[in-house]
């Protein structure tokens, strides 16, 4: 199965979180990427996905973007 990807630079608090929790809810596991532009964002994508029983490991980008990987 592919990643799930999540493109959510540009997006304001909370709608980061809140396209993460949808895009958990139909996956069934596995790996699901989110790539956020900013600190709150990065911060409430990991803690909604581990309020939902999902890892999360936070890599910086260039640029100052975040990519967060979630694995279940």
């Amino acid at each position: 199965m592919d990643d799930a990807v999540l493109d959510a630079r540009g997006l304001s608090c909370p709608e980061p979180a809140l396209r993460t929790v949808e895009l958990l809810e139909r996956s069934h596991g596995g790996t699901v990427i989110v790539l956020v532009d900013s600190v709150n964002s990065r911060d409430n994508v990991a803690r909604t996905a581990a309020l939902h029983g999902w890892q999360s490991t936070v890599v910086e980008l260039a640029g100052g973007d975040y990519q967060v990987v979630l694995r279940k």
